[in-house]
């Protein structure tokens, strides 16, 4: 197993974890990314290892692409979500705020924190972090935070935890940090318990313990958070923490794909495309790679290439699938074979498949 791609949900994010790897060998297989991104790396000592992606598939056979390795989660900081209110159909404050227009939901939030409104002290805190309508204040963002905290708001208690851990407006604290995340994740704030399940598994931050990790993972996926869904998918594909079902893995994954985690949909289309842990169906398989491939993932973008060229659940179209195998090139998802079979394409197909990846990257 190895450490998945996990990614830090705030939109503060650790990275996502990867599942599968794509080949293509006989019996005709899709490989998922995961074991791609998992080629060994240095013995990363009693980190537990959680593969991502994996699939099978009937017929001709066909050079599998070599796996790479997955990186380990790192806590960026990022932006921070606006707190959605208990009822937005009548929160002028974030009603402005979701139209953009911050100003007003900054001097909406002034007047509602005078009276204690706990929301409007995190709004507050949301727009100083992050420069909306007013100028960037990490000390007044911390102080609107703590104040909203104090009050019991879940959000707040996050959104500080990600402030603290990144060190912004003052040094990094990852003791009060770990507090708040873990205060926020027992009012049901999904991102917290998505969070603070990834510092248990990475053993830095607090001790690593899978068994911990998985629960709140599964308390994050059940509040439906896309990033958990997949996180625990893994968990589930290799028994990490949890019983290994490969059924249940594949249901995380579906979800997950469904709210467009792009991670999940190369992963599902593994499985619809191999039948594993699902009744195969390479159509579907094919739909959700062109959707993802389409989303920039270069992992799904080659993948793309492999079944268009050899016409694996769809029809052969080389001068498409050799598109997209230009396209991952671009992202470092070299296939040597599938250079091979390009050098040897008649001169005109291999000027449109060049043609269509220069216009595909150019559009983006």
């Amino acid at each position: 197993m190895t450490l998945p791609r996990i990614t830090l949900v705030s939109t503060l994010l650790l990275a996502t974890p990867a599942l599968a790897q794509l080949q293509i060998t006989p019996p005709a297989t899709i490989p998922s990314p995961a074991a791609e991104k998992q080629k060994p790396k240095e013995p990363a000592k009693d980190k537990p290892k959680v593969a991502p992606h994996t699939i099978t598939k009937k017929k001709e056979a066909a050079p599998a692409p070599k796996p790479s390795a997955s990186p380990t989660p790192a806590l960026p900081a990022t932006v921070i979500p606006a707190p959605a209110p208990d009822n937005p159909n009548v929160d002028l404050v974030f009603g402005a705020y979701q139209r953009g227009q911050y100003k007003t939901a900054f001097e909406l939030a002034s007047a509602r924190a005078k009276t204690g409104d706990a929301k409007a002290m995190t709004m507050l805190g949301e727009l100083y972090s992050n420069a909306m309508g007013i100028r960037r204040d990490y000390a007044k963002a911390i102080e609107w935070y703590k104040r909203a905290s104090d009050a019991g708001d879940r959000e707040a208690m996050f959104a500080l935890a990600m402030l603290r851990i990144a060190g912004r407006g003052g040094p990094v604290d990852k003791g009060e940090a770990v507090k708040l995340m873990a205060s926020a994740a027992k009012l049901g704030e999904p991102k917290a318990a998505y969070n603070l399940a990834l510092l248990y598994l990475d053993g830095q931050t607090l001790p690593q313990d899978v068994n911990r990790s998985a629960e709140l993972l599964r308390q994050a996926a059940d509040a439906g958070l896309p990033e958990a869904q997949y996180a625990l998918a893994t968990f589930y594909k290799e028994g990490t923490g949890v019983p290994k079902d490969l059924e249940r893995s594949v249901r995380l994954l579906q979800a997950a794909s469904l709210a467009d985690n792009v991670d999940a949909e190369v992963e599902y289309a593994i499985a619809l495309f191999n039948g594993t842990g699902t009744p195969q169906n390479q159509p579907a398989a094919v739909a959700l790679l062109r959707k993802a491939s389409r989303q920039g993932s270069a992992i799904a973008q080659n993948r793309l290439a492999w079944v268009l060229i050899n016409g694996m659940g769809t029809s052969v179209d080389k001068v498409e699938g050799f598109k997209w195998h230009l396209v991952a090139k671009t992202s470092g998802k070299g296939d040597p074979e599938l250079d091979k079979r390009f050098s040897e394409l008649p001169a005109d197909d291999r000027a449109k498949a060049e043609a269509a990846a220069k216009k595909w990257l150019g559009a983006k």
